[in-house]
């Protein structure tokens, strides 16, 4: 294999395998350091968010609609069992991810309803007895996570959101053996330099948690770039040449991936781009809560590995749009990129079409945070206290750097930041005309 084929080769190994390393490097940070609002925590335990998201969680495009509760699983040694309460009616997902960050389950008031439930987790070809065999998620990989959001209409919300975390327990089918210990993520090897530690983590990883059966034909390919080789790291002491060629297919990858989240150049001015099928990845492992159904499912597992990588780049541990649809924009309806030097307008004739609620939620560019402002408003939504609607029940926003004068304006004001900016439109559990594609959010005005 010549140089340009082997450079070629790395890209594909970064696209492949960005969402593996991106997702388990998130859970080895949460892991010891936690995240924003969420404690650190040991695998098989919740942490729970004791607020709403804010500018110091550094969590790519979080919400800032539901406080989360996050558990990190590791099956190792086991089925862990999961208790969820009764949240009265009130809104919350559970959702389930592979290592891969394949969506593989969901519980909640779309999938299973609101009443009190107790589930059972297992590893991937576990042969024991359920207590229930119909209360039976099964994840593709042994160490996976759990992301909860519960609906929380803001502070004043928050110690029934509280009570609602305290009742979210796990615990193993089996107890563990005095002193024993789950096996978690295996550690790559340190004396790697830097610009191959992508490529050492997707090595480790890659073996530790297999792939879907169908994706290993395709994995085999990499074994020119020593992703399949066991043992000691062939990239703690490489050759220059090959360092070289290795960094910059890495190099051509990532840049892959970036143009994967970038609107296309011919889009119309103004238009939002949806994640209606960005999550459609997983083919392999449909539990309870998805919809096995060909409508949700990218056919091309080419197309499906771009669409997981750009989907863990921009959203990573995001769901299927049936569950929360969400789009986005960078542009004004003009095609002017979206900055915080102007003023703004977003007017809906009515209300955006959800069963649950619907937000915009304000992000900097190019890191997707959420932005600091003097009102701590980093979203707007149907839930937010003392908006102005029109007479006909339309709805215009404003979004500008200062407050507004104006006190329609400043009711109806989300903060934008002084360089570019992205919204993104969030509808929990969307109507039809948002899965179908007959509705479009109304384009960004510059006023």
């Amino acid at each position: 294999m010549n140089q340009l084929e082997l450079e070629a080769l790395a890209a594909d190994a970064y696209v492949y395998g960005y969402p593996l390393v991106a997702g388990l490097t998130m859970v080895e940070r949460f892991a010891k350091g936690g995240l924003g609002t969420l404690p650190a925590a040991p695998f098989n335990h919740f942490s729970h968010a004791t607020r709403l998201a804010g500018p110091g969680d550094h969590f790519v495009s979080v919400n800032n609609d539901t406080t989360y509760s996050i558990a990190h699983l590791d099956l190792s040694e086991g089925p862990q069992v999961l208790h969820v309460p009764d949240t009265a009616g009130a809104y919350y997902v559970l959702q389930f991810i592979g290592a891969w960050t394949d969506n593989v389950a969901y519980l909640g008031s779309r999938a299973t309803g609101t009443d009190a439930q107790t589930w059972l987790i297992v590893p991937p070809d576990w042969h024991g007895t359920p207590p229930d065999p119909d209360r039976v998620i099964e994840l593709p990989t042994a160490v996976g996570t759990v992301v909860g959001r519960f609906a929380c209409a803001g502070p004043g919300d928050l110690p029934r959101v509280k009570a609602l975390q305290a009742e979210l327990v796990l615990e193993p089918l089996e107890p563990l053996e005095p002193g024993g210990l789950v096996a978690g993520l295996p550690e790559p090897d340190q004396d790697v330099p830097e610009r191959l530690a992508f490529f050492e983590r997707l090595r480790v990883w890659m073996q530790a948690f297999p792939p879907a059966t169908p994706d290993i034909e395709y994995q085999r390919r990499f074994a020119p770039l020593g992703l399949l080789d066991d043992g000691a790291s062939p990239y703690r002491a490489a050759a220059p040449e090959w360092t070289l060629t290795l960094a910059k297919g890495l190099a051509a990858g990532r840049e892959r991936v970036e143009d994967a989240i970038r609107p296309p150049e011919d889009h119309p001015p103004g238009e939002w781009r949806s994640a209606l099928h960005l999550f459609d990845y997983n083919l392999d492992h449909l539990g309870p809560g998805t919809l096995d159904d060909p409508e949700w499912r990218i056919p091309d597992r080419r197309a499906a590995y771009l669409s997981r990588a750009a989907a863990a780049r921009a959203g990573l541990w995001g769901s299927h749009a049936y569950e929360a649809f969400f789009a986005m924009t960078y542009d004004d309806s003009d095609g002017r990129p979206l900055t915080g030097a102007n003023s703004y307008t977003l007017h809906f004739d009515q209300p955006p079409p959800a069963e649950a609620f619907w937000s915009v939620t304000m992000y900097s560019v190019p890191d997707y945070y959420l932005v600091e402002n003097p009102v701590d408003r980093y979203s707007i939504g149907d839930r937010t206290p003392g908006l102005a609607y029109g007479k006909d029940g339309s709805l215009t926003l404003t979004l500008q750097h200062e407050p507004p004068e104006d006190p329609v304006a400043a009711a109806n004001w989300l903060p934008t930041p002084l360089g570019e900016f992205r919204p993104i439109i969030r509808l929990y559990q969307p109507k039809p005309a948002v899965l179908d594609g007959t509705y479009q959010v109304p384009p960004i005005h510059r006023t």
